[in-house]
């Protein structure tokens, strides 16, 4: 398998699609929110309006990747990154969100995929990452653990216990 992230271009439209369409199906959250959070079918808006380029008060500059499996040409999960954290990221959401296509889970691409994401991070000099995960998400606490993941604490918000790692690059 040879991952790498891209920025969601054209080209990357049908990919985006059949990965997209596979999530609504399984009927569960897609993670990030970035990519759920416009409509996937208007890809023209969606393209325009996938990163936050200024802050508004609430959402912070972002950067959102998609992660190619060059071998297959599929789009098998997403990340995004937050340039800064404000108080609400600090709290809960942290630097990186990704996620993983239903159909792809339980192969590692997690683990490469938040590797290839703290590079990123490291562009864009952010040299201490905040990743934030539900407790009961054993898999993704191993994905944040296995990139060098300490964690901080855990804290509950909205009844869900969630835990803090931080990540020094």
């Amino acid at each position: 398998m040879q991952l790498k992230l891209v920025k969601l271009t054209p080209e990357y439209q049908s990919h985006l699609t059949e990965m997209m369409d596979e999530w609504s199906a399984a009927s569960e959250e897609i993670i990030p929110y970035a990519i759920r959070k416009n409509d996937y079918r208007d890809f023209d808006y969606y393209l325009e309006h996938l990163e936050v380029k200024d802050y508004t008060g609430s959402l912070v500059p972002d950067s959102t990747f998609f992660c190619l499996d060059e071998e297959r040409g599929i789009f098998v999960g997403a990340v995004n990154i937050r340039h800064y954290l404000n108080d609400r990221l600090l709290r809960n959401g942290g630097h990186i969100g990704d996620g993983v296509r239903p159909s792809e889970r339980r192969k590692g691409i997690a683990t490469a995929m938040i590797g290839l994401a703290l590079i990123e991070c490291n562009k864009l000099g952010i040299d201490r990452v905040l990743m934030v995960c539900d407790k009961d998400n054993i898999g993704s606490a191993k994905s944040i653990q296995r990139n060098g993941g300490i964690l901080e604490n855990e804290i509950e918000v909205d009844g869900v216990v969630e835990q803090r790692y931080w990540i020094e690059l």
